[in-house]
C-alpha cells in the first residue's frame, strides 16, 4: 500500500515537473519573440531622438542618446506633413466608405441570393487571393495609365475598392444569420434592401466594424501604389517620411527620418490597441462557418 502511494506521488512530481518545465520553456520563448517584434520599434525610437552628428559618428550606436533630442519631432512636422494628412484622409475615408457599399452588397448576393453561377463565380473570385497582391499591381497601373488617372485621387481610390477577403469574412458572417429571420421578413412584405439594411447589417456589426478598421489601416499603410502612380499627385503619409528631412546644417537628418516613421507609426499602433478586441471578435465570428 505504502509502495503504491508512494508511486503516486512520484507520479505527480514528476507530472508537476514536466508541466513548469514546459510553462518555463513557453514563456522564455514568448519572451524571446517579444523582444526580437518590439527591438525593430525601440530602435526607430531610439534614432528619432538622437542628434544628426551622433548618429554619423556614434561607433558602434548606443542604446540611448547621449542628449535626447524631441526637437527632431517638431523639426519633422515642418516639412508638410499636414498637405500629405489631408490627402490620406480623402483617399481612406473615401475608399472605407465605397468599399464597405460594394462589400456589404456582394456578401449579401453570395449569402442570401439565388443566380446561376453563384458558386463558380465566388471559387474564381477566392482564387484570385492565392495571386499575391503584387502581381495585380502591374495590369492595374496599365489600365490607370490608360484611363489617364495618374497622379489623382482616383487612381488611389478606385483600383482597391473592392476586396475579396472582405466579401469573404462579411458573406461568412450572413450566413451564420438564421434563415427564419429572412422568410419572416418576406412574410411581412420586407424587401431584400431593406431586409439587408436592417436586419443583416445590424447583426454582423462586429465584422463590418473590423472590416472598417481595416480599410482604413490599407489605406493609411499603403507605400508602393501611391508611390507608382502619384509622381506630382496627391501623396500619401508613407511618401512623406521619404522627404529630405535636413538638419540645421543642410544634411539629411536620418533622426528626423524615424521621427517622421514614428509619427506615421503612432496612429496604427494606438488602432490596434484600442480597437484589437474588435478586429479579433469580428474575425472569430465571419470564421465559424463556410
Amino acid at each position: 500500500m505504502e509502495d503504491t502511494i508512494k508511486n503516486g506521488e512520484n507520479i505527480l512530481k514528476k507530472q508537476k515537473i514536466v508541466k513548469y518545465t514546459s510553462k518555463t520553456l513557453i514563456y522564455i520563448f514568448l519572451i524571446v519573440v517579444a523582444i526580437t517584434t518590439l527591438f525593430p520599434f525601440y530602435w526607430m525610437i531610439n534614432t528619432s531622438l538622437k542628434s544628426n552628428y551622433d548618429y554619423r559618428n556614434q561607433n558602434p550606436q548606443t542604446f540611448l542618446p547621449s542628449t535626447w533630442h524631441f526637437e527632431n519631432y517638431q523639426l519633422a512636422f515642418q516639412n508638410g506633413f499636414s498637405e500629405y494628412l489631408i490627402n490620406t484622409l480623402i483617399v481612406g475615408i473615401t475608399s472605407t466608405i465605397l468599399g464597405l457599399i460594394f462589400t456589404i452588397l456582394a456578401a449579401y448576393a453570395f449569402a442570401r441570393l439565388h443566380f446561376k453561377g453563384k458558386d463558380f463565380l465566388f471559387s474564381a473570385m477566392l482564387a484570385t487571393m492565392m495571386i499575391p497582391g503584387e502581381l495585380f499591381q502591374i495590369t492595374n497601373f496599365i489600365t490607370v495609365n490608360q484611363l489617364q488617372w495618374t497622379n489623382s485621387y482616383i487612381a488611389l481610390i478606385v483600383p482597391f475598392l473592392v476586396s475579396i477577403f472582405y466579401i469573404y469574412l462579411l458573406r461568412n458572417n450572413f450566413k451564420q444569420i438564421p434563415n427564419e429571420l429572412y422568410y419572416a421578413a418576406k412574410v411581412d412584405g420586407t424587401s431584400d434592401m431593406k431586409y439587408l439594411w436592417r436586419v443583416m447589417v445590424p447583426l454582423s456589426m462586429p465584422t463590418i466594424t473590423s472590416i472598417t478598421i481595416l480599410k482604413l489601416m490599407g489605406s493609411w499603410n499603403s507605400y508602393i501604389w501611391p508611390r507608382l502612380v502619384n509622381v506630382t499627385g496627391p501623396k500619401m503619409v508613407t511618401n512623406w517620411i521619404m522627404n529630405a528631412f535636413k538638419d540645421a546644417n543642410g544634411e539629411t537628418s536620418i533622426p528626423m527620418r524615424m521621427a517622421g516613421v514614428v509619427i506615421v507609426s503612432l496612429p496604427l499602433f494606438l488602432v490596434f490597441v484600442f480597437f484589437r478586441k474588435y478586429i479579433m471578435r469580428g474575425v472569430s465570428r465571419s470564421g465559424t462557418k463556410g
